[in-house]
């Protein structure tokens, strides 16, 4: 079972929406391993001392954790791990803020929606060997039935969320959003299945 992760202030849910935040996320993710901000910020062509600002943010809210510390010529380098759990935003504040956190929320689902939209715009535009699988379907349910569509969805994906290594193992990039007409968003879901496999062999596919 995979852990959780909730974020329940507009504070907590401001650090993560914020798109270069999130850009850096993901780029420790893409490393497969627990890295440094140096590598991540010469794999983003950005400066170190940048990103260790939104690093401190990211590890403040425990998307990031410091998992081993080594000497490098003198100087003690952390190695970060990313939360490789589900994130939930979990509402636990007053009512005078709840416009506050419904904005942070709106915001963070824009973005997560935005860059998905452009990682699949990316996959079909022609410079590369790709392929993409987009779905778009009216689904007729009960709130029970849908509830458990989303479990089955994840428990589907599960044995491909952790980071496997070989040459043909590319990462996959899905987001499901399920949306009740009547009653407004079920579930928002933007999971990777991710592995680093060999750079010279067929590029990965990416389902939408």
């Amino acid at each position: 079972m995979r852990d959780i992760l909730e974020l329940k202030t507009p504070a907590e849910i401001k650090i993560y929406s914020d798109p270069y935040r999130l850009k850096i996320f993901h780029g420790f993710n893409k490393f497969g391993r627990p890295a440094t901000v140096k590598e991540v910020a010469d794999s983003l062509g950005e400066v170190p001392a940048k990103v260790y600002y939104h690093v401190k943010k990211l590890e403040s809210i425990k998307l990031l954790q410091v998992v081993e510390t080594r000497e490098i010529n003198g100087i003690v380098a952390k190695y970060y791990e990313p939360f490789q759990g589900d994130i939930r935003l979990k509402s636990e504040i007053k009512a005078e803020l709840e416009k506050v956190y419904l904005s942070e929320t709106q915001k963070l689902i824009q973005e997560m929606y935005e860059m998905s939209k452009q990682k699949f715009l990316s996959s079909i535009d022609g410079t590369r060997k790709t392929s993409g699988h987009l779905v778009n379907n009216s689904l007729y349910m009960t709130k029970e039935e849908a509830a458990q569509l989303v479990k089955d969805f994840e428990a589907l994906i599960e044995p491909y969320v952790s980071k496997r290594r070989g040459a043909h193992i590319y990462t996959h990039e899905i987001f499901l959003s399920l949306i009740n007409e009547t009653g407004g968003i079920q579930k928002s879901n933007n999971d990777s299945a991710s592995s680093t496999g060999n750079p010279n062999s067929e590029p990965p596919s990416n389902e939408t």
